[in-house]
């Protein structure tokens, strides 16, 4: 064995000699791997990703009379007249190329994270972000609505690329026992995010009809401290290894874990190498492949259900107008923008609350609880929002409202905001991950952009009926999600595939439908 051992090493396989090394020895469990130093540096580094993500989709909820006088005004300089109509699809399309570049960078992310690499595709992705942000911020100097639209949808863009990278690279690099929290980092850049882009935007600081270039152009900061600090950290060792850098995988790990005692980490590296050589060494699968793999189809079913839970939740309205909805209930403008400030808090302190709450409890509880606590909610807001104008003495009403709102977001960053971000990447082995995780974060941007467009349309047409659709969607969610969504919490990536009877290299040697394989590592 030692023979063996020696020639694996001499030939550039490190990886494989130390992981035959310890099959014999006690393995550390992941179970007694934590957060190091490496590892928080390498989760807060990528974050700033959804960090972007949150700030862009929470920014321009405040600001939203400043910009539309901004259309109007440079309209009018144009032109000689008003045109409050074309200000008002001005307005719609600036949200809504938000999630149309969504759409497609996300359809991108996996294409683009097998290409580059996790780290690397982030990286260039920053530079991306930096640009849109400099249109946004120049937009009004330059008296062009044209570059803020074209800013959010570049910027859209990114953030799409974001919501594919930054959740794949995360779960790639945390042991198994901490990957739930590792995963909520994403969603707690998102809520940070959110915070500051409410706060921000108050008319009391940057939402003002001078300084509101600035805060879109904030959009460049995140970006600007990945691309500044990711260059001295690792790629994910799953990207790697899968990729015939087997040395480079056994360094990454060391440096992610803080040690240089390879029999710490013999149960990840047995982890890792058992996945990618359960796949039979086949390189990154294609969109058609993916679809044609009969045990994929369920994993893909449950994901496409639980981005569809998330962005269907009726959250976005929310997001994009909680301040319009909040002076609805009888708010004066002042008080509805802090009441959105009371989303944003909200969020951020779910969030950590359920950090630890995510490797305890599991993913289908949190989630299943959380599309629960958003049904009811929503049913009282929209019972309490109706009632307004039919009980004289309505004045506590508007408060039962605010409350159900609020409660919502609660039950919303429970498990929905999350869960549907870090568990594709759970569900799906490498050679498939990068395309399931396109075709999810597509999937949730295509109903991100559809909410987005159609919202203003659905509050005319409903008024405060406008949640129904919403609780229709989240009732029927929940029902599918009950019967299909395992439990993943603290299982490798090979036990996941199991419970979907993945057949394995052993028994199947076309277990991808694949026309042809690459060597096994």
């Amino acid at each position: 064995m030692d023979s063996d051992l020696d020639r694996e090493v001499s030939q550039g396989e490190p990886f494989l000699a130390e992981s035959r090394k310890m099959e014999s020895s006690e393995k550390l469990t992941p179970q007694k791997q934590g957060f190091t130093l490496p590892l928080s540096m390498a989760v807060l580094s990528s974050t700033m990703g959804m960090f972007t993500f949150g700030y862009n989709t929470g920014v321009i909820n405040a600001p939203k009379t400043v910009i539309t006088s901004f259309y109007n005004s440079t309209y009018f300089e144009r032109e000689g007249e008003v045109d409050m109509t074309l200000v008002d699809q001005l307005w719609s399309t600036t949200v809504a190329m938000f999630a149309a570049g969504g759409m497609i960078g996300g359809l991108a992310g996996g294409w683009w994270g097998d290409k580059f690499g996790r780290k690397r595709g982030m990286m260039i992705n920053s530079v991306i972000c930096i640009i849109a942000g400099l249109l946004m911020g120049l937009s009004e100097p330059a008296k062009s609505y044209e570059m803020l639209i074209i800013g959010r949808f570049v910027v859209g863009f990114s953030c799409g690329l974001y919501t594919g990278l930054t959740p794949m690279y995360n779960s790639e690099i945390a042991p198994p026992s901490i990957r739930g929290a590792v995963g909520m980092c994403n969603q707690l850049g998102v809520t940070i995010a959110l915070l500051v882009s409410q706060v921000l935007g108050l008319d009391s600081l940057l939402g003002t009809t001078t300084l509101w270039p600035l805060l879109l152009a904030l959009t460049a900061v995140a970006p600007l401290i990945q691309l500044i600090t990711l260059p001295f950290l690792p790629e994910s060792p799953s990207y790697l290894y899968a990729h015939n850098r087997a040395e480079g995988a056994l360094e990454a790990l060391k440096f992610l874990r803080g040690t240089e005692d390879v029999s710490l980490l013999s149960s990840e590296i047995d982890a890792i190498k058992q996945e990618v050589e359960s796949s039979d060494g086949e390189e990154s699968m294609s969109f058609i492949q993916v679809f044609r793999t009969g045990w994929l189809r369920k994993p893909l079913f449950i994901a496409i259900i639980m981005h569809l839970s998330q962005q269907l939740s009726g959250i976005n309205c929310i997001f994009y107008y909680s301040t319009t909805l909040f002076e609805k209930v009888g708010l004066s403008s002042t008080d509805a923008q802090y009441a959105t400030l009371g989303v944003g808090g909200i969020m951020v302190v779910m969030t950590f609350v359920t950090v630890p709450l995510m490797d305890v409890a599991g993913r289908r509880s949190l989630h299943l609880i959380g599309l629960g606590g958003i049904f009811v909610c929503s049913v009282v807001f929209t019972i309490t929002f109706t009632l307004q104008d039919k009980i004289e003495d309505n004045g506590w009403l508007k408060y039962v409202a605010i409350a159900s709102a609020l409660t919502f977001v609660m039950f919303f960053a429970l498990g929905p905001g999350s869960i549907p971000w870090m568990i594709v990447a759970e569900l799906f082995p490498q050679a498939s991950r990068g395309v399931a995780v396109s075709i999810a974060v597509l999937v949730n941007w295509f109903a991100n952009f559809v909410v987005a467009i159609s919202f203003d349309d659905l509050l005319k047409a409903l008024g405060t009926l406008i949640f129904i659709p919403f609780i229709f969607f989240v009732f029927i969610f929940f029902i599918i999600l009950c019967i299909v969504l395992p439990e993943t919490k603290n299982k490798t990536i090979d036990e996941i595939s199991a419970l979907f009877n993945r057949p394995t290299a052993h028994n199947s040697p076309t277990a991808y439908n694949s026309v042809s394989h690459s060597t096994p590592l």
